[in-house]
């Protein structure tokens, strides 16, 4: 007779529940390590946990690399995230059951992904900022539930585990996050760092919470009962399992202090609430139950836990709809041609004095110039797959011109060392750089970072500044190429590849236009090209500020929301959270604000009209933003509430509906509570923040309208 747990008429909860009824204790216990072991008397083949897809399928092969997730942030285009998604699980099924066919079911070969990562990317030093969607929660929680759906599908089973990471109020310093403790009031937490997960919770379902090596205001973010069973689980809904960032449990006893042993350590993150653990401590399970630290009821809620992930993705039926998806799928061009149109939603035009786009016509010769023109590895980001097809800056305009004009290429400079074995040999390549600028008739400087320049702690593999930034200026060693090549007098348009914001004033006043590329995937090169040469429209808009100086930044260890991001900065900034330039231009008007649904439940419905008055068909990408008045507890500047991105031909003219719901016109209170407060809720729709820097860098002034939050109530 087939047992409860492979009989497919019952329902999950029974099968699930039978099949931990049938394990001995040291077989639960096996069965809550990210490696877990084979149990061939139940059927249960081994399975590894950890397998990562930030922006394509990672760390296993070849895959589609898409932009690195702020990239994709920078699209604000929920519809086609989710499609990559979609592509993301696609891919990685194809691997994981040909992988399965043949007996390799080791490490990175899964279908749970512990991505995304919708951190808050509250100060632009933090090395592993790209990987996130950017510094505001309404953005990230947006972004972040679309890429989760569309890898967990939407079949009877899961078609792959999505893993929100990293639980809670986690974004640096990299150096000594061991046995750091963010100390976070109740206001930020639920104003800023809390809001995405929640969503992601919520709406997206997320199948997997990942928690942080910090401790948050002195509880490990692994070992916290309140966080993870009495907030994740019984406020907000979660049903999924929660594992612990890799080591993160043994950080207890090393380097937090919370507890003396691994023993004593597994015991804390298990009865808080972690599921499963990535690390070693887990091994200790059984000591700790010996000792009377943990009890069978612990350890069974971790096992239902774990293994109902399983049961979703199919592993315990027959056949599940996703097992004849063919490993020829992976890596195709269908696929590629996605990333490309990623890559070209994703960049975004800071600066243009009316030189782009590029006319090939009128160009006889172009100097490509800088470290990371002919760089493979800005293509990356990090947590990457391997591309198979892909295009540097460099080859992308070499495709782009063909024959119709000569291009001069020179590295100009080190990526970061000043001096690559002499001064002189410093100067040489700047010399080089100078001498075909002024041989041509555009000059096209590619400078920046990479992903080994800002990462993870034990990632970056080099002497300049480690994983987080030191500071926001590009290395010296690329300043000087920049000012030597802008006195040539030459029409310069900077390639900026970085995952983060940068202090970039000389180049905002000196180069004729700027595209921030990011790290833009394997198509990367075509896509700049592209933009460059005017056969697509810059689209994307900025997911974090770009500040002038590091010095007005508070310091980095520090997480208060006070003068950091858009939302509460105090500074101009140089270029603005959600501005980006277009080769279209848009006019909005017909302004309505109604309360369609009345009381804090309710919603307000916002109608606008836009009209491409170009020449050229493009995307705008439409915003909404609240000011709230007269309260104590309102941010201090603005709050983006709602976004769409809208495709319009030559001419066109559309109407767009928002529905907010009431909760975005309430504010925080000191203990984290959301209240009705304030007089007035300005409302303001455009394609920017409606702030005087926005203002003067578009020419446009976003539309605007008040209502009485009073009328909310």
């Amino acid at each position: 007779m087939k047992p409860v747990y492979l009989d497919e008429t019952k329902t999950d909860a029974e099968r699930v529940s039978d099949l931990v009824e049938q394990m001995t204790l040291e077989e639960k216990c096996s069965q809550l390590r990210y490696d877990a072991p084979a149990i061939p008397r139940l059927g249960i083949p081994n399975y590894n946990w950890w397998n990562e897809a930030l922006h394509g399928v990672a760390r296993a092969g070849a895959a589609t690399v898409f932009p690195q997730s702020i990239g994709l942030a920078a699209m604000f285009d929920e519809e086609f995230l989710q499609k990559i998604g979609d592509i993301v699980a696609t891919e990685g099924r194809a691997k994981y059951h040909e992988a399965a066919a043949n007996g390799d079911r080791g490490l990175y070969k899964g279908i749970t992904f512990w991505s995304p990562n919708i951190n808050i990317f509250r100060d632009p030093r933090w090395g592993r900022g790209h990987e996130t969607y950017g510094e505001d929660p309404c953005l990230t929680g947006r972004m972040g539930t679309a890429y989760i759906k569309g890898i967990q599908g939407n079949g009877k089973r899961l078609k792959a585990a999505a893993c929100v990471k990293h639980f809670a109020a986690h974004s640096g310093p990299e150096k000594g996050r061991h046995s750091f403790n963010s100390i976070v009031s109740k206001k930020d937490l639920n104003e800023t760092y809390y809001p995405a997960f929640e969503k992601c919770v919520k709406d997206a379902k997320v199948e997997g919470i990942m928690g942080g090596y910090n401790r948050l205001n002195g509880e490990a973010a692994c070992g916290s009962y309140s966080m993870i069973t009495e907030l994740l689980r019984e406020k907000w809904g979660f049903d999924g399992y929660y594992v612990s960032d890799c080591g993160a449990i043994k950080d207890f006893h090393m380097f937090h202090g919370l507890t003396a042993t691994a023993a004593e350590s597994g015991a804390l993150a298990l009865k808080s609430g972690c599921d499963l653990n990535c690390g070693a401590v887990y091994l200790h399970l059984m000591n700790a139950y010996v000792q009377g630290l943990i009890s069978e009821e612990d350890i069974n809620k971790a096992v239902y836990h774990v293994m109902m992930t399983r049961m979703r993705l199919g592993m315990f039926d027959e056949h599940n709809e996703y097992e004849n998806i063919p490993y020829e799928i992976n890596d195709c061009k269908e696929h590629h041609d996605q990333a490309l149109i990623a890559a070209e939603k994703s960049m975004i035009l800071l600066k243009n004095n009316g030189m782009l786009p590029l006319k090939k016509e009128e160009i006889k010769t172009v100097a490509v110039i800088g470290p990371n023109a002919d760089s493979d590895e800005i293509l990356k980001g990090n947590y990457n797959g391997t591309a198979t097809e892909k295009y540097t800056l460099l080859e992308g305009i070499r495709n782009a011109i063909g024959d119709s004009a000569r291009i001069y290429y020179s590295e100009g400079a080190h990526l970061y060392r000043e001096n690559v074995e002499s001064l002189a040999e410093a100067d040489d390549r700047i010399k080089e750089a100078v001498t075909i600028a002024k041989r041509s008739d555009v000059v096209i400087l590619c400078l920046g970072l990479n992903g080994t320049l800002e990462g993870e702690e034990g990632d970056a593999n080099n002497s300049y500044a480690g994983a987080d930034k030191a500071d926001l200026n590009l290395p010296e060693s690329q300043m000087r190429l920049l000012k030597a090549v802008c006195e040539t007098g030459k029409q310069v348009v900077l390639l900026l590849a970085t995952g983060s914001a940068m202090a970039i004033n000389h180049a905002a006043e000196h180069c004729d236009a700027i595209l921030q590329v990011w790290y833009p995937g394997q198509m990367g090169g075509i896509a700049a090209a592209n933009l460059l040469f005017g056969k697509t429209s810059p689209s994307g808009k900025l997911p974090v500020t770009f500040y002038r100086t590091t010095e007005e930044l508070p310091d980095f260890t520090d997480y208060s929301m006070k003068n950091r991001t858009y939302r509460y900065m105090e500074q101009e900034a140089l270029y603005p959270f959600g501005y980006g330039l277009s080769y279209g231009d848009f006019t909005y008007d017909g302004l309505g604000v109604d309360q369609v649904v009345p009381g804090t439940d309710g919603y307000v419905r916002i109608s606008v009209s836009v009209r491409n008055n170009s020449a050229v068909e493009c995307e705008e990408v439409t915003q909404v933003y609240i000011k709230i008045t007269n309260s104590l507890f309102a941010v201090p500047n603005y709050t983006l509430t709602d976004f769409k991105r809208v495709h319009l031909q030559s001419g066109e003219k559309k109407q767009i509906e928002f529905l907010l719901p009431a909760s975005v016109f309430m504010v925080i209170n000191d203990e984290g509570e959301r209240i009705l407060d304030g007089d007035k809720a300005f409302i303001y729709v455009g394609g920017s923040q409606p702030d005087a820097r926005s203002i003067k860098l578009t020419g446009k002034t976003p539309l605007n309208s008040v209502i009485e939050i009073g009328g909310l109530k």
